[in-house]
């Protein structure tokens, strides 16, 4: 596990500065070690850019991001990143796809394989190891891109609105199939999602963000107990919890 901070951070894009979009101003954000952290925010506040700094994909204008102190420069493999749209290789079966990231590091085959079973069976696809993109379910292709994600064993699991595209049914499934990947793993955690029920559900702490430039504007610890199922949806706390973010959004 691994502690994320961001400190006073802004994202500008473009070199002039008479036409400058900053995504990100006066970011701060400490993720502590094994927290599941929300963020939540409108359509184009800078969530995605927020998440790109942690993953090493895009670099700070100003301030800087860390992980346990170590300055982000790159994309390396103490992060797993599962994007909204599953980027699975349409010409690799699930367990080639899972398998990828350990090929690249050259991992030993017999350690790869075993690693590769034991992530495809947490994500309950063993019966589709041998099948490809093409033959799975949005949602059981977001399956593959989690257990991919995790099979490098990264300190921090980066998801940016992997559930959007799921119907309803589904969306809560891989919900529950989150969790119990978590308590069980202990990944730090920085998810992004516009959900607010999503965010209570899955979250020990939801981060509101403003309108671009993004900075957090209300850090709401959720303390609800955990494991959770969806009766806390309807719990007075819950609801409580939901106003409150409904409440800074709107402001």
């Amino acid at each position: 596990m691994a502690e994320v901070q961001l400190h006073n951070v802004a994202v500008r894009f473009g070199s002039n500065k008479s036409t400058q979009i900053t995504a990100l101003d006066g970011l701060d954000l400490i993720i502590p070690e094994g927290q599941f952290a929300v963020i939540v925010g409108p359509s184009g506040c800078g969530k995605s850019s927020c998440l790109d700094l942690v993953a090493g994909l895009n670099t700070a204008t100003e301030g800087k991001s860390t992980i346990d102190g170590v300055i982000i420069e790159k994309p390396g493999r103490d992060r797993g990143m599962v994007p909204q749209n599953y980027s699975l290789f349409p010409w690799l079966t699930v367990q080639k796809n899972v398998e990828f990231g350990l090929e690249l590091v050259n991992m030993p085959k017999v350690e790869r394989e075993n690693r590769v079973s034991h992530y495809v069976e947490a994500v309950g696809l063993t019966d589709f190891k041998n099948a490809y993109p093409s033959q799975l379910s949005g949602g059981m292709k977001q399956r593959v891109a989690i257990a991919r994600a995790l099979a490098v064993d990264p300190e921090v699991l980066l998801m940016d609105e992997p559930f959007g595209a799921l119907d309803s049914q589904t969306r809560a499934v891989m919900q529950k199939l989150l969790l119990k990947i978590w308590q069980e793993e202990r990944k730090t955690v920085l998810f992004i999602t516009h959900d607010i029920d999503e965010a209570l559900f899955l979250g020990d702490v939801v981060y509101v963000m403003s309108a671009r430039p993004g900075r957090i504007i209300d850090t709401i610890p959720v303390g609800i107990s955990r494991p959770r199922d969806y009766s806390v949806t309807t719990s007075s706390k819950f609801i409580e919890l939901k106003k409150r973010i409904m409440k800074s959004l709107h402001d």
